[in-house]
C-alpha cells in the first residue's frame, strides 16, 4: 500500500507541475505571438502617418517605425521571462549579458547598423537619388537599419547591407541640381565649321531641357586622325541627362544630313608598290 500511495502522490505532483508550468508556457506563447504581430502592425500603422507628415523626411520614416517595432519587441521579451517568474533586475542582467554575446556573434550586423545611422546624420544619398558605391549602383527605394534597398536601372530589386555601402566611394547622380552634358561629334575636314557649330548650337538653344545658365556652349575640341571632332557641352537637370542625351544624337545626326555636312568614319590609304624586279 505504502507504494502505491508514494505512486499517486509523485503522480500527482507531476500533474501540478505539468499544470502550472503548461500554463506559464501557453502564457508566454500567447505574449510572444500577441506582441510581434502588434509590433508589426504598429510598424505598419506608423509608416502611413508619417507619409501624412511633410515634415518628416522620407528616408528617416521607415527607420524611425522600425526602431519603434524593435523597441515593442524587447518588452515583449520581458514580458515572456516575466512570465516564467524572472525578476526584473534579472532580466536585465540577462539582456545585458545576451546583448553582450550577440555584439560579438554579430560583429558585422552591428557594423550595418552603425553604417544605417551614419547615413541618417550625414546624409549621403536619400530614398529616390540614383547612387553608384563602386558598382552597387541603383535608385535608392529605402534605408533601413541593416539593408539599403534599391532599384537597379532594369527594374531589378536590389538589397545591400548598410556596411558594404558605407566602406565604398559612393557617388550620388541625384546630388546636385544640374549635371553636364558632354557630346563629342566628329565631320570631315572638307566640310564647313562655323556651319556645323551654328547648328549644333541652334538645338541646344531650343530645346527646354537646356539650362540657359551656364550656357552651353560648342567647341572644335580637337584635329582627330579622320575628323574634325567639335564638342558639345550644356547643364540640365539630372533626370533629363538620358534622354536629352539620346534626343541630342539622333537630331545632331539629322541636322548635319539636312546641311550637307559629314559625319566621317575612320579609314585608311593603302598605297600599293609594285616592284618591277
Amino acid at each position: 500500500m505504502s507504494d502505491d500511495r508514494q505512486g499517486l502522490d509523485l503522480l500527482s505532483e507531476t500533474v501540478d507541475l505539468a499544470v502550472q508550468y503548461g500554463l506559464d508556457v501557453v502564457g508566454a506563447l500567447i505574449i510572444l505571438i500577441g506582441g510581434w504581430v502588434a509590433a508589426g502592425w504598429v510598424r505598419r500603422k506608423l509608416l502611413r502617418v508619417l507619409e501624412r507628415a511633410p515634415r518628416v523626411d522620407q528616408t528617416l520614416r521607415p527607420v524611425i517605425a522600425s526602431v519603434v517595432r524593435y523597441v515593442i519587441l524587447v518588452f515583449v521579451l520581458i514580458a515572456v521571462l516575466a512570465q516564467f517568474g524572472v525578476q526584473t533586475t534579472s532580466i536585465i542582467a540577462l539582456l545585458a549579458a545576451g546583448g553582450l554575446a550577440i555584439g560579438l556573434a554579430l560583429q558585422g550586423t552591428l557594423q550595418n547598423i552603425a553604417a544605417g545611422i551614419m547615413f541618417l546624420f550625414l546624409r549621403p544619398f536619400r530614398v529616390g537619388d540614383y547612387i553608384d558605391a563602386e558598382g552597387l549602383a541603383g535608385t535608392v527605394n529605402e534605408i533601413g537599419l541593416f539593408t539599403t534597398q534599391m532599384r537597379t536601372y532594369d527594374g531589378i530589386y536590389l538589397e545591400v547591407p548598410n556596411a558594404k555601402i558605407w566602406n565604398r566611394a559612393i557617388t550620388n547622380y541625384s546630388r546636385v541640381e544640374a549635371r553636364r552634358l558632354d557630346l563629342v561629334v566628329g565631320i570631315g575636314y572638307q566640310d564647313d565649321i562655323d556651319k556645323a557649330l551654328a547648328a549644333m548650337m541652334d538645338l541646344l538653344v531650343k530645346d527646354e531641357r537646356v539650362n540657359d545658365d551656364p550656357a552651353p556652349q560648342v567647341m572644335v575640341k580637337e584635329l582627330g586622325d579622320s575628323a574634325v571632332n567639335l564638342n558639345l557641352r550644356c547643364w540640365i537637370a539630372p533626370g533629363d541627362y538620358w534622354s536629352l542625351r539620346f534626343d541630342l544624337t539622333k537630331a545632331i545626326k539629322q541636322r548635319l544630313d539636312a546641311e550637307g555636312i559629314t559625319i566621317p568614319f575612320p579609314q585608311r590609304d593603302v598605297h600599293l608598290i609594285q616592284d618591277k624586279n
